[in-house]
């Protein structure tokens, strides 16, 4: 469960509170939110796919602009579909090994961003690679990113490592 000060920035970050329980696995390097690993369920219940997610706003845009630049197609034809299959079996085994074996009703399903196959939103597998997952997807946001002069962020030097916590 996350600090009281980590609710609070990251109700500050979504504009809203948070509708999960949630703890912080990646940070800035004033120790802001940039990655929240979620519960898999909301608080009333529902189920929750996105495991990992990028709430930092300035790496949001980023990846936004990359997206509405072809990046889910580009990523999708560049990743070998082998390693995507693994990321997102890894992923949701991660996501379901934190339901309780006697949970009854609805499930998350789906892989990283709720979906089985292909790549459905570069935010997810980005913060997925930054929480330490092995994602193809991730590795290769970090390259596009890096050869458009952004330049690798701070927080993401260890990138498939867990980046800063």
């Amino acid at each position: 469960m996350a600090a009281p000060d980590d609710v609070a920035a990251l109700a500050a970050r979504l504009g809203r509170e948070p509708q999960a329980e949630f703890d912080v696995v990646v940070r800035d390097a004033d120790g802001a939110p940039v990655v929240v690993r979620n519960a898999p369920f909301t608080r009333d219940g529902r189920p929750m796919p996105t495991r990992y997610w990028l709430v930092d706003p300035d790496v949001n845009l980023q990846i936004s602009r990359l997206e509405a630049a072809g990046g889910v197609r580009a990523a999708q034809a560049a990743v070998d579909p082998e390693a995507l299959r693994s990321a997102h079996v890894a992923y949701a085994a991660e996501r379901d090994a934190a339901i309780p074996p006697d949970h009854a009703g609805p499930r998350p399903s789906g892989g990283v961003g709720g979906t089985r196959t292909g790549v459905k939103c570069l935010h997810a597998h980005y913060a997925h690679l930054l929480a330490g997952g092995d994602d193809p997807v991730g590795r290769w946001i970090v390259a596009q990113l890096a050869s458009e002069d952004h330049g690798e962020p701070a927080w993401a030097t260890d990138a498939g490592a867990g980046g800063r916590r």
